[in-house]
């Protein structure tokens, strides 16, 4: 990957729509609904930009979407691309590298997660605190883009506390009880035995899943502000006798869209663009 490669694609989103982002979301597995709340949409099929690679998995719809949500312009991924996918994690965090050099400050990632805290249930909301890095391998490994940041990024708090505290905020005001806990993200695409959940709580995980770390790592490294909201969409296995599927995974998602469209657009509204 070259900034070369990023300006290109960058010009080319340019020259699609007017809109200069400021916050950029990426949708995870069922939580495409939110993007039908964006007003004057222009949208692009990923096959169609330069350097994107396209979303294979159901549930993510493979588009981009750029215009106004709650009166801030957005840049949104309905749907992402994964490391089971056969991507390399530099093709992965591609569409975030390039939404810096559009001047994207502000991200928002969601994704749908497993339950590993015992206190969880279908259809929580969880504010991801901190995560766990167990996907073996780095998406900055490499050259580094001097450019976007440091070669040796801190990671103290990948995930803004400020944005967290806004997010508990609007949560109590629609009257959504939000759990916060630790991510772990491993790669599938098989879900974890029950011996790897078990390995997982005693390292402290509250909940898991296949994707967001390589994104907040990225976004840390360019010093973007970032916000993560996992949907729990099932117990983790061993937790409960049931068999776990993508189909469990993107109903339950479903079910929750209206608390969770209602969330991430009151967040947007209250967002402080500095």
């Amino acid at each position: 990957m070259t900034l070369e490669k990023l300006k290109e694609t960058a010009n080319y989103l340019k020259s699609r729509t007017p809109v200069i982002p400021e916050v950029a979301i990426v949708l995870g597995s069922g939580l495409g609904p939110l993007a039908e709340l964006i007003e004057e949409p222009v949208v692009i099929p990923y096959g169609d930009i330069p350097n994107f690679a396209k979303s294979t998995v159901e549930g993510h719809a493979g588009e981009l979407i750029i215009g106004n949500l709650k009166g801030k312009h957005v840049v949104c991924m309905n749907g992402r691309f994964h490391f089971y996918e056969g991507y390399p994690l530099d093709t992965i965090v591609f569409p975030l590298r390039t939404f810096k050099v559009l001047g994207v400050n502000k991200l928002i990632l969601t994704n749908a997660v497993g339950g590993i805290n015992l206190s969880f249930l279908a259809g929580d909301l969880m504010i991801i605190q901190d995560h766990l890095n167990l996907m073996g391998n780095n998406p900055l490994i490499g050259n580094n883009i001097d450019e976007l940041g440091p070669r040796f990024p801190d990671m103290t708090e990948i995930y803004s506390r400020r944005l967290r505290n806004l997010a508990r905020n609007c949560g109590d005001q629609l009257g959504i009880k939000l759990q916060e806990g630790v991510y772990a993200a491993l790669t599938g695409p098989s879900y974890e035995t029950p011996a790897e959940i078990k390995m997982l709580r005693l390292l402290g995980a509250d909940a898991v899943g296949m994707s967001t770390v390589p994104e907040a790592i990225v976004a840390s490294h360019m010093g973007m502000e970032t916000l993560a909201i996992s949907c729990v969409t099932n117990a983790a296995a061993g937790i409960s006798d049931q068999k776990l599927s993508h189909k469990e995974v993107t109903a339950v998602a479903s079910r929750v869209k209206n608390d969770f469209t209602k969330l991430v657009s009151m967040i947007i509204d209250n967002m402080e663009m500095t």
